[in-house]
């Protein structure tokens, strides 16, 4: 083989006759290699870039797996699970899983400051107007313990909220596309509301504001403190006593007042759960009465199994003066009880009858919504995995009763974003189609260039099988010959193509509709094995697809050959 390289690099190098004829075919070939690797190259580092940028993205807003409780539409739409300790404590103790964390969700709209605004009359007056934006967003409860790894990669302005232990926090994180739309900026307070029963208003504070580029989401996710979610999402149950302000047969009336849950309620005055939601009384001693309230389903009788946890609430009634005297309750011109108020927070108050004075102390339920979550969010150390340790998480969890007795479903991102990852699954067919298409090229032009190279060098074929050269070892140096242009080729086409890539990567050249694309810039993720493994197959390839055009070397007679012109 030393033999053929030898000469085969003398022909190549060489200025002759022969190769002033053959010089602009082996150009277009280099060429051509070289556009071939160029565009590989880019292509593979486009797709693969665009595939990792979207999939980490998608998987920072809603990790790798979720655990819902069973029947759940979505994430967004999850039925209350009971919080697990153990349960999260085995996950967090899985080896594929990275990371595990309680999370819950509420839609919320967005309110923005007024705007002035002008407008043009028909009359060519100008008219100014108060002008009010709304946006429909997610509020995601998190947890100080919620994974911010993602976040802070993408954190343009402030900070991440932090939630205090002994307070519901009214700090979030919005995106930089709800930010400007809304015309909010970091520290701003919010106006949102929320749909319950009755529609609710809540203020929140700007702590940080972060843009993935994944418009889709940057748009709909809103992160803040879980207790807020809980709250809001009217999980459990939350019991007080009301006393009315009204009479019923000159009694007091002391009422039930529960909320939460799903609406059908239990009350146990102190003798078992009944329907019964409120009792009449006339207050002679000193007493306290306790409430607890659960829910059941509602299609049954008052035995029907808890749906939620039960809440409990007192009310401490204290008479001074003649207990034993009748209840002459002070009406006003209205008909209502005239109570006079001890504290600030209306959970004190105080009634004046003629011989008795009657104290009242409300001490309402803590709720069990902070009990609640929507469920548990994982993420996984290995993506490439991530469906193997889907399954497995499915196999653990699905349809099995916990310790509470809820059944739970899993979902991969995958199945949650399944449009999304459908359309990125497309893109590895289109990469294998441009780079046959690329490769093909490749092959016609140095195979041309093989053909036009045998047909100058004919003479030296003949000479060479004349001094007793075998068909093979001849083919060997005009081989030899198509491996250099391959090769020049590739040295060419690395060169460039590596160039755009890193000058992409760095400052982002290519911009892209985020809107259409989930991106604002084209991504660039390639590493050196792909490089190798293209250029390795691109040269085998090429090479073994001129071993063909290469036997036209076993037709040529020595003599006539020596004679061609």
């Amino acid at each position: 083989m030393a033999n053929e390289f030898f000469i085969a690099k003398k022909i190549f190098f060489k200025e002759t006759e022969g190769k002033k004829v053959s010089r602009p075919i082996v150009r277009i070939s280099v060429i051509s290699i070289a556009l071939s690797i160029v565009v590989n190259l880019l292509t593979i580092a486009v797709v693969i870039g665009f595939q990792k940028e979207v999939r980490e993205k998608v998987s920072g807003f809603s990790s790798h797996a979720i655990i819902l409780k069973s029947g759940s539409p979505n994430i967004f739409e999850c039925e209350p699970l009971l919080q697990n300790d153990s349960l999260l404590q085995n996950l967090r103790s899985m080896p594929s899983v990275d990371f595990a964390q309680e999370v819950a969700f509420k839609p919320m709209l967005l309110q923005s400051e007024r705007m002035d605004r002008k407008i043009r009359t028909s009359s060519g007056t100008d008219s100014t107007f108060s002008q009010q934006d709304i946006q429909g967003t997610i509020l995601k409860g998190v947890k100080n313990d919620y994974d911010w790894r993602f976040l802070k990669k993408h954190l343009v302005e402030g900070r991440i909220p932090h939630f205090p232990k002994d307070s519901i926090s009214d700090q979030i994180l919005i995106s930089q596309s709800l930010a400007k739309s809304l015309k909010f900026e970091v520290n701003d307070t919010v106006r949102t509301f929320f749909v319950k029963s009755s529609p609710v208003k809540r203020f929140f504070k700007i702590a940080g504001i972060y843009k993935t580029g994944l418009e889709e989401f940057d748009k709909k996710m809103v992160f803040g403190d879980l207790r807020a979610v809980q709250n809001l999402n009217d999980w459990g149950l939350t019991a007080s006593i009301e006393v009315l302000d009204t009479l019923s047969d000159g009694y007091l009336v002391i009422k039930a007042n529960v909320q939460g849950g799903n609406g059908y309620y239990l009350y146990d005055w102190g003798k078992g759960f009944a329907s019964s939601v409120g009792i009449k009384i006339c207050p002679q001693n000193d007493t306290t009465f306790r409430l607890i309230a659960k829910d059941y389903n509602g299609f049954g009788g008052v035995d029907e199994t808890s749906l939620a946890l039960p809440d409990t609430a007192y009310l401490k009634i204290k008479v001074q003066g003649n207990q034993l005297a009748l209840c002459d309750f002070p009406l006003d011109q209205n008909g209502e009880l005239e109570k006079e108020y001890t504290s600030s927070d209306g959970l004190k108050y105080q009634l004046k009858l003629p011989e008795k004075t009657i104290h009242f102390e409300h001490l309402n339920g803590h709720g069990s919504a902070n009990r609640y979550i929507g469920g548990w969010e994982i993420g996984f150390k290995d993506w490439s995995k991530i469906d193997e340790n889907v399954e497995q998480l499915k196999k653990l969890y699905t349809f099995i009763p916990t310790s509470n007795g809820e059944q739970l479903q899993v979902t991969g991102v995958k199945e949650n974003q399944q449009e999304i990852f459908v359309w990125l699954g497309f893109l590895d067919l289109n990469v294998l189609i441009i780079l046959t298409l690329m490769i093909v090229i490749g092959i016609v032009n140095v195979g041309a260039a093989l053909l036009v190279i045998i047909l100058v060098k004919t003479q030296f074929i003949g000479l060479m099988k004349a001094m007793g050269s075998w068909n093979w070892q001849v083919r060997k140096i005009f081989l030899t010959q198509a491996f250099f242009i391959i090769g020049k080729g590739m040295l060419w086409g690395n060169a460039i193509g590596l160039t755009l890539c890193f000058l992409q990567a760095q400052f982002g050249i290519l911009k892209l509709n985020a809107e259409v694309y989930y991106l604002s810039s084209v991504p660039i993720s390639i590493t050196w094995w792909q490089i190798v493994l293209l250029n390795a197959v691109t040269l085998i390839v090429c090479l073994a697809a001129m071993i063909l055009p290469s036997t036209l070397i076993s037709r040529v007679n020595p003599t006539k050959a020596i004679k061609f012109q």
